[in-house]
């Protein structure tokens, strides 16, 4: 898993690769049933069998693989005070594409 640099705009391709390549990398050793491997409209939760420990662990990676620290995941995880039931990869995505390059 690499690292991107800040101080550049950040594509979408680049950043779907960098979340494929951390969510790959964290379920490497699980014993996960997928056809297609992890793509866009992969689900955490569903797809992947996430726990809250797997999306603290997911949001960690991230910010240390795009360099930045403190980015408002709640934005992403929670609604109107709840969490979301489930979210999937092209939304993790959208929400780093704005915020990486706001």
């Amino acid at each position: 898993m690499t690292s991107i640099k800040t101080g550049s705009s950040f594509s979408r391709n680049d950043i779907q690769s960098n979340a494929v390549s951390v969510l790959n990398h964290m379920t490497q050793d699980w014993e996960l049933d997928l056809s297609e491997g992890i793509g866009p409209h992969t689900r955490l939760m569903r797809d992947l069998a996430f726990e809250s420990i797997d999306v603290v662990q997911f949001v960690v990676a991230l910010e240390q693989s795009f360099d930045r620290k403190g980015l408002p995941f709640e934005k992403l995880f929670m609604h109107e005070g709840d969490y979301v039931d489930d979210i999937c990869v092209t939304e993790v995505v959208d929400f780093l594409f704005e915020q990486l390059n706001a």
